[in-house]
This record gives C-alpha cells, structure tokens and sequence, in this order.
C-alpha cells in the first residue's frame, strides 16, 4: 500500500492535530440509514436501503403512487412540505424521463438518496433536481436538450470525485455516465473507453490486452474528469499526461449535436478538452487514446524519519530533476510535530535499474531511510498496489470503486504549483509542520514537459511539480478543515506563486483561472463562448464565467 492509500485508510497518523471549532450542518435529506424502505435498484440489480420523505420532519416510506407526475419530475415537494420551510419544487423537464433509455430518478423515488451520492460526503447535502443514468449517446444529448430548453442547471458525473462538489449541482440536472463506461482495445492498439469507465475498470481491461495508459492511482476516479484536466499518473513521466494519448473524443455541446473532435475535427474544442478541466465546453460521452504495450515496473517506497523532511525535499526535487523520465517519485509529507515524509514512485524496468538510482538519493540526503521497499510488478498488478487494491482480489478492488460498497472519504484540498527547486525547503515544510494534513508533491518533467504550454490547454508543462495539500474531515469539522486548507494554500502563495491544479479544483482558489490555466485562458474562454454562447454549462468556477 502506498503512502497516499494507506492515508486515506488511517494508517498513517499526522503528529499533531490542530484545534478545530465544531460546527453542525443540517441535511436537507436524512442519511440512507433513516430510510427504512428496501427497493430495487433498477441499474444494478440489488437491493438498496432507499426511498423516504421527509414530512412533518419525521421520515415515512415514500409512494410512488401517491405522487402527481404533471412532468417528468413529477411533484415530489408535496411529501417535501411541514419542515419549517418552503418546499422544494424541482423544475420542469417535460417528457425528459420518456426519452432516456435508462431511469431518471427524482426525489421522489426510490433510489434517489443513493443515486445523488458524489465520492466525498461532504456533498450529501446537495439536492439535485434529477439524476439521468444514461446508456447511450442519445440519451446524453435529450438531457443537454432539456436542461437548455428549461433553463436547469446541468452536470455531467463520471466517478464523481469533484473536489469541489460541482458534478452534483442543486436543483440541476446530473447526467451520470456510468451506463457509458465500456473499454474496447482496437488492434491497432488504440483505446475506446466511455466517459462512465472507472480507472480499476480501465487498467483491467488494458492489461488483459497486454496495452497500458499512464492514468493515476485511485480507483474509483472517472476517466472523464480525470483526462479532461490534464491527467497526471505515475507513468506520466515516461508516457506523457492521460490527455497527451488522446486521439479524438465524443461530446455533446450545449446545441445537443454529438460531435467527434479530433486534431483535424473541431481542433479548436480538441486543444480545450486536453487540459481544460471538466465540465466547461460539453458532456464527453466516449475518448480514443493511443495506449502503449504494458511494460514490467518496479515500485519502490522510502519512508524517512520525523523531522527529516527539509533534507529529503531539498534533495528529492533536484535528484528528479536528473533521473531518466522510466522513473516517476512523488515526495508525500504526512503533517506534524515535527513532519514525516516518503518517497514513493515506479521505474518502467526491473529493481536492478531502480536500487542505483535510489542508492543515489539516499547519498545525497546523507542518513538512511527507516523503511526501504522495492518491488518488481506486472503493469496491472502495480496498478493495483498504487490503487491500495494489492492484497484484494479484483472483484473486491472493483467493489470498493462503486455502488453500495463505494470507499468514499470526506476531505478538504486544495493545491499549489512548485514552479522550481526550491531553495528553502525548510519554509515550506514549516506550513505544514504541527497541522493534521497530507501534502503529496507530484513530480513532472520527463515526457510531461517535451510539449509547450500551449500545444494543449494544460499550462504547467515547465513545472517541477504539482503539490496537493489533502485534509481528511467530517461535515461537524468542514468549516475547520477549509479555514486550514486556505491557510496552508495561502502562505504557500508567497514562496510558491499562484499556480494550482484544475484537478484538485478548489472552490476558494484566489484567482482561480489564472492559477488553472495560466496564458491559456483566453484562449479556453473563446472556445468556451463559442461551443457555449448561452453559458448552459456554468457553474462557479467555469472557464466561461472567468
């Protein structure tokens, strides 16, 4: 298990943790547990612990039957109404539901309080006015169609790992791709894979073809979302961003007209789709990559003690520098009192390539690591060990990716650019030094750099690193862990710049498109207007609204 999954299952423990102000946050639904109805889930086939109401602010099983469906989203507020507030009426989509081939589930329904469920609880709150699990193309363009006629907010949601939360818009309309999710390899060796697809899904069936793509480690992350905003890996500095191996793509534009885009079709919406984050120009339904035959790795981890991490960054930010681009190392802090820190990565060849270059590092850091591993894998087995999946079976990995056993985590993120070695390792180790968070610094360069900030919508070609700055939370502590995200993010500005991630989208992110897209923005925004006159895709931080 990596540094970054062994996090995320509590098994590693910041040092200290800071003093947060409690603060409660009523739902507008109760939890799934409240719900005592047990209903069928028309998607997958189980059964659901599922549909209720609120009425008189006490939780009765819903009727479908008892319910007026004047449209497609019927009148659920009814059952809604006595809890101190007005009703919610969700807004009309006339004759949406009879146009999808799959169900469109409204509040009123069974199956809604699972069906609105995004990665991170802290958007359980988000009432959305419907979901749309759509199977075809066409079902995708009935929903652009009739969110644009009513004026209803519209998202698209492929694993639904928004940092943010925006792939679940209240009020809005969610288009869930999941029912689009098949991966079919070509003989040429060229990928089509569904906007809905899992990475666990996606690296499984490439390795079963024997091909490989250079996509990131958690395993419920969507494709979509994922190569949208560039798509950072740890094959990347060999193989390139996820979106540097995109052929062409399928998308729905606010119009409702499915188009393919390629370098020759569209090349304007192509050039946005590859770094210009999700959401902004259309509903991808369906990417084409070139894959790359699936080589052997070696994964390799070196834990280092509390209070090392200055010499241990200081060192591993120009030791990367000099490495061959088969070796990818991310730096990963774990906060504290003082701060500890790994570092983790793959080579693309075997222990006896990787143990010199490591030996390398550990020199010039001048004292031994406490812990060392080095580990020859098959691609889809490294996959799996990156994805905290080693010691499970696939299926159980796959379970852990969605549906009812979905390992979900509540957080708060943020990110920031490292432009450059930095020449005092130690002020920035100081930010997170007594403070619960875990900071994982992706390492670039290699192949990520060969293109110009400008060849795709993706800006940080020339940057030594992306940091990502991760506070796992609860809704009680929300407003705790933001204030300490913001600060962290805030005093990395003035060492740092202002440069982020649009994966890691943060909703407090001062000047947020620059820091996305650099020089690339008004570029992002003609294209935006263009494919989007009439802002149908629009939420707070869309490159159109910038």
């Amino acid at each position: 298990m990596d540094g970054w999954q062994a996090f995320r299952a509590g098994r590693i423990r910041p040092r200290a943790q800071q003093p947060v102000i409690i603060a409660r946050r009523v739902a507008k639904f109760p939890p799934t547990s409240a719900l005592p109805t047990r209903v069928l889930d028309a998607e997958r086939g189980k059964e659901l612990e599922g549909a209720g109401a609120l009425v008189g602010c006490r939780t009765v099983p819903i009727n479908r039957r008892a319910f007026v469906h004047a449209t497609a989203l019927g009148a659920a507020a009814a059952a809604l109404a006595g809890c101190g507030e007005a009703p919610f009426r969700p807004p009309p989509l006339p004759g949406l539901a009879g146009k999808l081939s799959g169900p469109l589930i409204t509040p009123d329904q069974p199956g809604y309080q699972l069906a609105r469920r995004s990665f991170n609880p802290l958007f359980d709150d988000r009432a959305p006015a419907a979901i749309a699990l759509c199977r075809r193309v066409e079902d995708v363009q009935a929903c652009v169609s009739a969110a644009a006629a009513a004026k209803v907010p519209i998202a698209a949601r492929s694993g639904g790992h928004s940092y943010a939360g925006y792939s679940t818009p209240e009020h809005g309309l969610v288009v869930d791709l999941t029912g689009l999710s098949g991966v079919h390899i070509n003989a040429e060796g060229t990928a089509e894979i569904g906007a809905g697809a899992r990475l666990i899904d996606v690296y499984t069936a490439l390795a079963s073809a024997g091909r490989c793509l250079p996509a990131g480690s958690c395993p419920s992350v969507g494709i979509a979302g994922f190569t949208l905003g560039g798509g950072i890996g740890v094959l990347s500095r060999k193989y390139g961003l996820m979106c540097d191996r995109l052929v062409s793509a399928r998308v729905v534009t606010a119009d409702g007209v499915a188009r393919t885009v390629s370098a020759s079709e569209h090349p304007d919406l192509f050039w946005a789709l590859r770094g210009g984050g999700g959401g902004n120009f259309g509903i991808v339904t369906s990417f084409t990559f070139n894959t790359v035959a699936a080589p052997q790795l070696t994964a390799f981890r070196l834990d280092f003690p509390p209070g090392s991490v200055a010499d241990v960054l200081g060192y591993w930010q120009r030791w990367l520098i000099s490495m061959p681009d088969e070796l990818s190392a991310n730096c990963h802090i774990s906060g504290g009192s003082p701060s500890s820190c790994a570092v983790i990565g793959c080579c693309v060849g075997s222990a006896s390539v990787v143990n010199p270059l490591l030996a390398e590092l550990i020199r010039q850091i001048g004292s031994q690591p406490a812990a060392r591993t080095v580990t020859e894998y098959g691609y889809l087995d490294a996959m799996r060990y990156f994805a905290g999946c080693s010691t499970m079976s696939a299926a159980e990995c796959r379970d852990q990716a969605r549906g009812t056993s979905w390992k979900r985590e509540a957080f708060v993120a943020s990110s920031r650019l490292l432009p450059a070695p930095t020449a005092d390792p130690a002020q920035i180790v100081s930010v997170f030094d007594h403070r619960m968070v875990y900071v994982i610094i992706d390492g670039l360069g290699g192949a990520i750099g060969v293109m110009r900030p400008a060849d795709t919508a993706f800006p940080h070609r020339a940057a030594l690193g992306i940091m990502q700055i991760y506070v796992r939370t609860s809704p009680a502590q929300r407003a705790a862990a933001t204030r300490s995200v913001a600060s962290m993010r805030d005093q990395l500005t003035g060492m740092l710049g202002g440069g982020g991630y649009v994966n890691y989208i943060d909703a407090g992110m001062p000047n947020w498109a620059q820091a996305y897209y650099g020089g690339n923005h008004p570029r992002l925004r003609q294209v935006a207007q263009r494919y989007d006159p009439d802002r149908l895709f629009s939420f707070p931080q869309a490159i159109i609204n910038a």
